[in-house]
Formats: structure tokens, sequence, C-alpha cells
């Protein structure tokens, strides 16, 4: 038997308001929708993002970020608290100016978080409440 080959597709994270928090993702990244408006709209709860090539057109083979619908999201808990939600699993978005970075995504709806682990690493939360750490080289 050979051995099957593995690469990773997409991260996902759950959502109330899927294109939402997609529309968020895009302008932070700069990332586009790999599927068309019609396609997202015969399936409403589930988005795709992936990173545009260095042509401008998204690279479809790239790893990408995917929102499925949760209609009953519950944020998790930054930092962990017992008995609370648990963070699963987090994004780390490298910036090469971090007080810029921090301010673009609070712009853009993020929420700082009150507890910041690190100096060269900021932790927002994004619009459904996903903790999302942002860090400067040598973070």
């Amino acid at each position: 038997m050979t051995t099957p080959t593995f690469r990773l597709a997409s991260t996902v994270l759950g959502a109330r308001d899927p294109e939402a928090l997609a529309a968020f993702y895009v302008a932070l990244l700069g990332w586009r929708h790999r599927d068309s408006a019609q396609e997202r709209v015969a399936d409403p709860g589930w988005v795709v993002l992936k990173p545009v090539g260095p042509d401008g057109a998204v690279d479809p083979a790239a790893a990408g970020l995917a929102f499925q619908r949760e209609d009953d999201h519950v944020p998790p808990t930054w930092p962990p608290a017992p008995g609370a939600q648990q963070m699963q699993a987090h994004l780390d978005v490298a910036v090469d100016d971090l007080a810029a970075a921090v301010a673009r995504a609070l712009e853009l709806g993020a929420v700082l978080a009150p507890h910041q682990p690190q100096d060269l690493v900021r932790v927002v939360l994004d619009p459904e409440g996903h903790p999302l750490c942002l860090f400067a080289p040598g973070g």
C-alpha cells in the first residue's frame, strides 16, 4: 500500500456570519474569495478565501481560510479560564509594523484582547471572537 499525499487546504473558523467574517479577513490579509459571488449565494454557510499569487490571481493550490456557519457559535475565552469556552486554535499573522497592524485590525472590527502575553505580539479578537495574534519580526 502506498502512503497517501496530504496537503492542508484550509483552516476553518466557525462563525454566525461567515460572509462578514470573510470580509474582515479579505480586508486584513488582502486575500480573495475562491468562489464566485454566485457560487457563494448557492451555499451561504461556507466561504473560502485564498491568497493572491504574484500574477494577482487567486492561488487555488495555496492553503486558505474557510468560514462555516455555526448558528450557535460561542466565542472562545482569552485568556483561557476554567469552565469557559476554550480556544482550540488561533491564527498567527506576521506583520512588519505591529502598531499599524493593530490599528488596522481594530479599524476593521477586531477588539484588542485584555491579556497581552508578549511584547512583540498583540492579541486581537476578530469580529466573531477568535483570537488572532499579530506578531512583529522577532515575535
